[in-house]
C-alpha cells in the first residue's frame, strides 16, 4: 500500500497524479469514484502517508465524532456508497473540515449524484467536490500488477501463464491479489510450479490446450 507499490495505468493515471500533486489540490474536498478493486484504498493509504491523515468509514461517522475527526491534519472517509449513513453527521463533518482547513478525501463506488441522499445540503456539498474517476484495470495494467504481486513472493511466472490469468480473472486489483494468493498456496501445497493447468485447477477454470500445458506432475 505504498506509493512505490502503486502501478500506474490509464485507469488510475489521473487519480495518482492528483495524489502526487499534494498539497496543490484544486479543492480541499475530493471524491475518488471507482469500482470495487480499482485501487481507491491504496490511493487513500498513499495520501495518508503524505499527509498524516486519519481514516474512517463513512457509515461510522456520528455527530459526536466530528470534532475528534477534524483534529487530524487531514481526513479520508471511505465508502460513501456503503452502509447506513448518518447524513447530518457527514454534512456537519464536511462543514467543520472546511472551517478548520482540514482537507477531505472521500471514496465511493458510485458518483455522488447517484447516491440518493435524503439531505439536500449534503448532496450539494458532494456535488461541489472535485471528483476523480478510476476505471477497471485494462489488460496491460492487470498484467503488470500480476507480475509485481508474484515478484513480491519471489515468483517469476512465464509470460503465457500471466496472459492466461489476465484473460480469466475478474478485472480488478483485488481479484489479482486473491488469484496470486490462491496460486501461491496451491503451488506450495502441491510442490509444483505455477503452470496454466495448475492455475486452471486452482481457479476453477479450464486450461487452454497447447504444448506448454503439459502438467509437471
Amino acid at each position: 500500500m505504498t506509493r512505490a507499490d502503486f502501478i500506474v495505468g490509464d485507469a488510475n493515471r489521473e487519480a495518482i497524479a492528483l495524489i502526487d500533486a499534494w498539497p496543490a489540490w484544486p479543492s480541499p474536498l475530493v471524491v475518488l469514484v471507482g469500482p470495487e478493486g480499482s485501487g481507491k484504498s491504496h490511493l487513500v493509504a498513499v495520501w495518508c502517508a503524505l499527509t498524516g491523515a486519519a481514516v474512517t468509514q463513512s457509515a461510522t461517522v456520528r455527530a459526536a465524532d466530528v470534532d475528534a475527526l477534524v483534529a487530524a491534519p487531514a481526513l479520508a472517509v471511505e465508502d460513501l456508497d456503503r452502509g447506513q449513513q448518518d447524513e447530518a453527521a457527514l454534512f456537519h463533518l464536511i462543514n467543520r473540515a472546511r472551517e478548520h482547513a482540514v482537507p477531505l478525501l472521500l471514496t465511493s463506488r458510485t458518483m455522488p449524484a447517484a447516491l440518493n441522499l435524503a439531505l439536500p445540503d449534503l448532496a450539494s456539498r458532494l456535488r461541489s467536490a472535485h471528483i476523480i474517476r478510476l476505471g477497471a484495470p485494462d489488460d496491460d495494467l492487470l498484467r503488470r500488477v500480476l507480475v509485481k504481486l508474484f515478484a513480491d513472493r519471489q515468483l517469476a511466472l512465464d509470460p503465457p501463464v500471466i496472459d492466461y490469468l489476465v484473460l480469466r480473472i475478474e478485472r480488478s486489483l483485488a481479484a489479482a491479489a486473491a488469484a496470486v494468493d490462491t496460486l501461491d498456496r496451491t503451488a506450495l501445497a502441491e510442490g509444483r510450479p505455477i503452470t496454466r493447468p495448475l492455475a486452471a485447477a486452482a481457479l476453477g477454470g479450464q486450461a487452454d490446450e497447447g504444448p506448454e500445458d503439459v502438467d509437471d506432475g
